[in-house]
């Protein structure tokens, strides 16, 4: 194991960030990295067709059944099935290709498909409303081999733009029911977009409410309502899971770890991660790697 999670970004020199790619051929032509754990800064969609890998997303095996939809948000740590039996088609895009607008990442951090709020990261459909989004991706393919002109960015966007709305309608009919808008929702967001980036350094829940101008309070009415959950619990998982993925996918030491989560006394991270997890993180790393 290294020092740190193995990160992938996208092609560089690219601008237009998107792509459609084969899984039969990434699965050939990048075995080596695909099956060990690593993140990226781009989104995935998985459009898996006569296949039944089972993915691992941050310590979760995700059993994919033939003709479903697998949606991974940027930054999640996962990793291929070792097998490697995927087929169908793979959709990669970056948030500066997509958020062009306010409203864009609004619609892309609230939407139910790649975020946790729905809790369900797949979607089962029937190989007729399959070959529809299908389609689409070859639309995006040909597109993309068009020659460069001005009109070519919106054009993508707005054929993944119509994916995304067609797939969160097929989500919405499955029981899982749209996020209304509100300011519940909209503190929440923005609570967790700048946990995602300060939960090294700041861990408690008034910091987070003075960045947003509310009380703490009020926090964790928003938060309640969109996640079932306070403002400090998910705080503590947010740093849980960055403890645990270090843990096990890098060789750093448990003292090297705390510094790396902003905890200054190694005593305290292990007492910190065994009070929420009632394992200490040795016990943790020996137990995961052993199974």
């Amino acid at each position: 194991m290294a020092d740190e999670i193995k990160k992938l970004k996208f092609k560089e020199n690219t601008d237009l960030q998107i792509e459609v790619v084969s899984l039969q051929n990434l699965t050939k032509s990048k075995k080596e990295l695909l099956v060990i754990p690593h993140r990226t800064n781009f989104y995935h969609i998985f459009l898996l067709e006569n296949c039944q890998p089972t993915h691992l997303v941050d310590f979760e095996p995700i059993k994919i059944e033939p003709y479903s939809f697998l949606f991974i948000n940027k930054d999640r740590v996962h990793q291929f099935d070792q097998l490697l039996n995927y087929e169908g088609k793979l959709i990669v895009f970056t948030e500066d290709f997509f958020c062009t607008t306010e409203t864009d990442i609004k619609f892309l951090r609230s939407s139910i498909l790649f975020n946790d709020l729905a809790d369900q990261p797949t979607i089962k459909l029937d190989k007729s409303d399959f070959e529809k989004y299908i389609s689409i991706c070859e639309n995006i393919t040909e597109e993309l081999l068009l020659p460069t002109d001005n009109a070519q960015h919106t054009l993508l966007k707005n054929l993944l733009h119509n994916f995304l709305l067609l797939a969160e309608r097929e989500k919405r009919k499955k029981g899982f029911a749209e996020i209304k808008k509100s300011a519940d929702l909209d503190y929440t967001l923005l609570f967790r977009d700048l946990l995602e980036t300060n939960f090294t350094k700041l861990k408690a829940v008034n910091d987070y409410a003075q960045l947003i101008f509310i009380s703490e309070k009020r926090l964790g009415q928003a938060t309640s309502k969109i996640l079932g959950k306070s403002p400090k619990e998910i705080i503590t998982d947010r740093i849980l899971l960055e403890a645990k993925r270090l843990l096990v996918h890098t060789n750093l030491s448990i003292k090297e770890i705390g510094q790396e989560l902003g905890f200054e006394d190694p005593a305290y991270f292990v007492r910190y991660f065994k009070k929420n997890t009632e394992t200490t993180p040795v016990e943790f790393r020996e137990t995961y790697l052993k199974n």
